[in-house]
Parts: C-alpha cells; structure tokens; sequence
C-alpha cells in the first residue's frame, strides 16, 4: 500500500467505525458511511482491487436487483424510487469487510457497545424522570421514534452480551453496559424487540453451552417480577387475544395476503404498501390507531411483519432472495462460532448469529427490515465476523511467507 492509500484505509476505519456507532445516536451516521464509503471506492480503484464479500451478500444482491424491477413497475415511480435509495445501504459489507478487517472488527464492536451504554443511558434517564413513561410516549434516546430505538438496542445487546460470554479476560465492561442495554429495551415496551433479544441470548447460550438454557427461565421470571407493573402488564398483554395491537396486526397479515394474491410477482411496489392498503386492502376487522395532524388513523406504512412486507412490496420473488439471505447468513455464522479458534472472533460471530434471530424474531411483528438506522446497523454487525476472519487468515499467511 502507498501512503496515500493507507491514510484512506484508516480513514475509512475511522469514519466506519464512527458510523455504526453514532448511527445510535442519530450524529450523521449515514453521512460518515458515506464517507467510509468513498474511501472504499477510491482505495478499490486505485489499488485494482476486487471488492470482498461474505456469501451472504450475494442474495442481497439479488434482493436490490428485484426490488429495482418492482421499482419500474411501480404505479408511482417518485415515490418508490425514494425508498429505493435504501438499497445503497447495502454498501455496508463490502465497506466492512475492507476496513475492518482482522482485529479491528473487535474495535468497532467496542465503539458500537460503548455508544449503545450511553443511548441505553438516555432512554432511561427518559423513562424515569422526563416522563416517556406510557405507551403514547416511550423512550426513543436520540433517534425518531421508540422502535428505532429499541431495535438499534436490541442489536447492541446481541453484540455486548455474547462479548461477556465469550471472552475470558476483556468481559468486564462490557458486562457493566449489559444491564443499562437491557433495562432501555425493556423500557421501550417494544414487544417485538423482547421476543427477538430473548430468542437472540437464547441463542448465544446455546452456542456456549446448551445446558445454559436452564437458567433462562428463572432469571426471565426474576425480573418479571423485578419490573415496574407497567413492563409487567405491557408483557402479559401479548398473550391476550382482545389487545388492539394484537388484533391489528391479524388484519395487517390479510391485508398483506390479499396484495400478495393480486400482485405475486412484482408486489404494488416499493413505497407503495400504505397506498395499497388505503384504496383498497384494509380489511373491515382493522384497528385504527389514534389521528395524528396529517396522518389519517386508517395509513398503514408497512404491514408490521417482514416476509409479508417484501412479499406484499416486491412479490414472491423479493421474498425468496431475502429467505435465501436468511439460510446463508445463519449458515455461515454458524459455521464461524464452531471453527473459530480466536475468543474475540468466536465472540464477534456469535454476536452475529444473535441478530440475525434477533431480527428474524423481532420482523415477525416489526418491519425492521425497513428501518435505515436499524439496518445500517445490523449489516455491520453480521459482517463484522467476516472481516475479523478475512484479516486474520491474510496475517497468518503474511507470516507463513
């Protein structure tokens, strides 16, 4: 590498890591992957490098390429365009695999737990004395609303927790962020994201140590009954057949299979669900949500569940490549837990088999999919495991040399 090509490489570190940490924070995160991702074309160019992915990648390739063609379909092609600038976001790997390669991926991973202790801080300094307190104002840190918040938490807490796990020296502080990570979450009475973080330390334990799983039940039900009663009641609430937000996502499902019924090969089209849904796929047994100035109760944005989203969206064939990245994802990181013979690259893999459950469980009844920060995000950190081992393959083959 030349000088000028190192001073890129670090500053395309630099701005990577800064990115996926202050994107928590809603601190021009996006702009910072933006630099990170210049940095990352210009250094391709000008050393005639082949960009490294992960197998995973691939279908996501092949998911922006039908969502392109869903795109020109489109009865509004403005408006589904606009989505579509998403897709950019993907970006993330290839940038990832590049500048955080070998140990680094391990420095990024304690910028994005440092930085999620201090959002989990702010959440729940809003839940206990600034009144985010009921289910009309929740906390929601520095971001725009409380699911991104929660979802982005979500995904930390699947980072910290399996760096406590794993390693056997550097856990301790770690270990200090986990209970402020858990307690914003829990605070945030975002359902979807305490079903996606329990099946995602589920998860973590189990590839631990599977007899671990003994202990989640009790420690669950201790801090059941250690919550406030508001936690308390929001929890049991999912098991109730009569909640509205229950019942309104059944009817968000139908309405989603009767778009993927008319439309099963292109969907109505990126950014256009909430179109679709008010002129003609609201079902009668919906449940309308309070008015807001503007926003008529009866909009739906998505359908609150992620495969009936694309599918509705971009059709069955949108479906099958994201399902496609599911298999290969939690195939591969799996697959990295159990051969990797390095604590912090073991602990960064398990960190990302726990979000991918973490948003498949999660996307069941969030279209997390969806959410730029919350995506950004989990990207980064599935691809993390991946860049640690590509560099340190590339060292031990530099010292074999």
């Amino acid at each position: 590498m030349t000088a000028a090509s190192t001073r890129l490489d670090r500053w395309g570190f630099v701005a990577l890591a800064a990115s996926l940490g202050l994107i928590q924070l809603n601190i021009k995160g996006e702009i910072l992957f933006g630099i990170a991702a210049l940095c990352w074309l210009i250094l391709l160019i000008r050393e005639r490098r082949r960009p490294e992915v992960p197998a995973f990648f691939l279908p996501l390739i092949a998911l922006a390429c039908w969502t392109l063609v869903s795109t020109a379909f489109s009865s509004n092609l403005t408006a589904s365009l606009r989505q579509d600038k998403q897709l950019l976001l993907y970006l993330i790997v290839p940038v990832t695999m590049l500048f955080a390669r070998g140990q680094r991926a391990s420095l990024v991973a304690n910028v994005i737990i440092a930085v999620g202790a201090a959002s989990a801080l702010v959440g729940i300094v809003q839940y206990a004395a600034m009144g985010y307190d009921d289910l009309n104002q929740r906390p929601k840190g520095m971001l725009g609303h409380y699911m991104t918040y929660s979802g982005v938490l979500m995904l930390v807490s699947c980072v910290a927790i399996a760096h406590v796990v794993f390693h056997r020296r550097e856990w301790i502080w770690p270990a200090v962020a986990v209970p402020a990570l858990l307690a914003a979450v829990a605070f945030s009475a975002s359902r979807n994201t305490w079903f996606g973080g329990l099946l995602a330390i589920s998860a973590i334990v189990a590839v631990k140590n599977w007899k671990w799983l003994a202990l989640i039940p009790p420690v669950l039900a201790a801090s059941l009954a250690l919550a406030p009663s508001d936690i308390r009641q929001r929890a049991w609430s999912a098991f109730d057949p009569n909640d509205p937000t229950r019942r309104d996502r059944m009817a968000m499902l139908e309405s989603g299979k009767l778009m993927i019924a008319d439309h099963p090969l292109l969907g109505v089209g990126p950014n256009m669900v909430e179109t679709a849904y008010l002129e003609k796929y609201r079902t009668p047994d919906a449940v309308d949500p309070p008015d807001q100035p503007g926003k008529p109760g009866k909009g739906r944005s998505h359908l609150h569940n992620v495969p009936v989203q694309l599918a509705a969206e971009r059709g069955l064939p949108a479906l099958a490549a994201w399902l496609w990245f599911v298999v290969v994802a939690l195939r591969d990181l799996y697959r990295l837990v159990r051969r990797s013979t390095q604590v912090s690259e073991k602990a960064l893999a398990a960190a990302g088999l726990a979000v991918v459950v973490a948003m498949l469980a999660a996307g069941l009844f969030e279209h997390n999919f969806g959410d730029s920060e919350v995506l950004l995000l989990f990207l980064g950190i599935i691809t993390l495991p991946f860049a640690a081992a590509s560099g340190l393959q590339r060292d031990r083959k530099s010292v074999a040399s």
